[in-house]
């Protein structure tokens, strides 16, 4: 496999320095990316590099995860518009622990063959590097000119907020990174983003001027929805790869509810399958673009890899209960996190719990408690129709009367007005 290639089909590459590919072509290659430790998840912003090292590692190369310890104590201006809150020691160890673990689930660390993934720590070189001997060993071969020229310090510069010192050097530091493993680890290759290019040239400049040495430099596209708008996001924020920040049926929601030309994009850059495979989806997808095919494919595929079959499945039930006819025990599996995230695109309502213990009734529970109906008038003419359902039984009568123990899960109801609207009703 040709890995400069796989990037290429897959619509990944972005800029690529002189010479990257016949040192690739030559034999196993070892390569890093750097990941920042300023939350204890990764999110799928995060997954273009992921699978960059997947696609570098299966090319038969070596991929190095080097992870910030050192960096995320001083903050990466490209792409940011103002200065970034700084963490403490304690705070990125944990963090740094939590990303470890979830690149665990994708790159191969543990076989033992020549080309497993290493994990670094750039707080392992820099903790005993004071400052004087950094401007005397390091500085002095990078000119105030070349680091002005950077089109991320330009940026900051020209803006409001100005530039820290702290932010203008990090440069320098990701610099010596690469130089550091160039000289110490055989690392040839530096890959990310393609805001990155800046600072991955500034290594490559590092080591032809200090090390007198050569070293490459690769970066990807910068994904984002075929409306312009940033991929990654959604109303609730960043979709993240911890279950417990975005459950496996918000992570499966993201993907499935993709355009259909995001997908086919998508569908090359975070999934494993092949072209022939890619290309036959398409056609197949084309034919009938309400099976949603590409979108199917993807989510599996993803929801799989991130959160494993457990996860998938819990997804594909949650998807179920609210399209399909899984049933209301169901709930039971899931944990109160679980239960609130599939239910977070539709309106909740609290009521008391002491409240109900007594009884309420249910024209009572669905307009004066709550606002699903707008008055019990409403609410009785839907009920005698036999539209509404709470805990996906039909509502008899609105004589009806609910209580503590019709709660699933000890705290929730349930209610449907037709078949596809939905409420919650938290009692506590």
């Amino acid at each position: 496999m040709n890995f400069v290639e796989e990037l290429r089909w897959r619509g990944m590459l972005h800029d690529i320095m002189p010479g990257t590919e016949e040192l690739l072509n030559k034999g196993m290659a070892s390569g890093y990316i750097g990941f920042d430790p300023t939350a204890d998840s990764l999110h799928v912003g995060h997954l273009t590099q992921i699978m960059t090292l997947i696609h570098f590692q299966r090319a038969g190369h070596k991929p190095f995860a080097l992870v910030g310890g050192a960096t995320g104590m001083v903050g990466d201006p490209s792409g940011k518009s103002a200065e970034r809150n700084l963490l403490t020691e304690e705070i990125l160890q944990h963090n740094l622990d939590s990303v470890k673990k979830q690149l665990e689930i994708f790159l191969d660390f543990k076989s033992g063959a020549e080309n497993s993934a290493e994990m670094v720590n750039n707080y392992d070189w820099f903790k005993g590097f004071d400052f004087l001997n950094f401007i005397r060993d390091v500085g002095k071969h990078i000119t105030v000119n070349y680091m002005m020229a950077k089109d991320s310090v330009k940026k900051r510069l020209e803006g409001e907020t100005g530039m820290s010192f702290t932010e203008f050097s990090y440069q320098l530091v990701q610099g010596y990174d690469f130089y550091y493993l160039w000289q110490n680890r055989n690392c040839t290759l530096q890959m990310g983003g393609s805001d990155q290019w800046g600072n991955i040239v500034t290594g490559t400049e590092l080591i032809r001027r200090k090390g007198r040495g050569e070293a490459f430099a690769l970066t990807t596209q910068l994904i984002k929805k075929a409306d312009g708008t940033k991929f990654g996001k959604s109303e609730g924020g960043n979709i993240w790869l911890d279950a417990e920040k975005t459950s496996p049926y918000q992570f499966y929601q993201f993907w499935l509810n993709t355009t259909d030309e995001d997908a086919k994009s998508y569908i090359k850059i975070f999934t494993l399958f092949d072209q022939e495979t890619i290309e036959a989806m398409i056609v197949e997808h084309d034919a009938a673009p309400h099976l949603r095919v590409i979108q199917k494919a993807l989510a599996k595929d993803i929801t799989l890899r991130v959160h494993g079959e457990a996860g998938f499945l819990k997804a594909i039930k949650s998807t179920e209960f609210l399209f399909g006819s899984t049933g209301i025990e169901f709930l039971g599996e899931l944990t109160d996190a679980e239960v609130l995230a599939i239910f977070s695109g539709v309106p909740n309502f609290t009521i008391s719990k002491a409240e109900l213990e007594a009884g309420i009734p249910v024209t009572d529970l669905l307009a004066t408690k709550t606002a699903i109906f707008p008055s019990k008038g409403e609410a009785k003419k839907m009920i005698a129709g036999g539209g509404t359902a709470i805990n996906k039984e039909k509502v008899g009568t609105p004589d009806d009367v609910y209580n503590a123990a019709n709660l699933i899960n000890n705290k929730y109801l349930v209610v449907q007005k037709g078949k596809r609207n939905y409420f919650l009703i938290i009692a506590e």
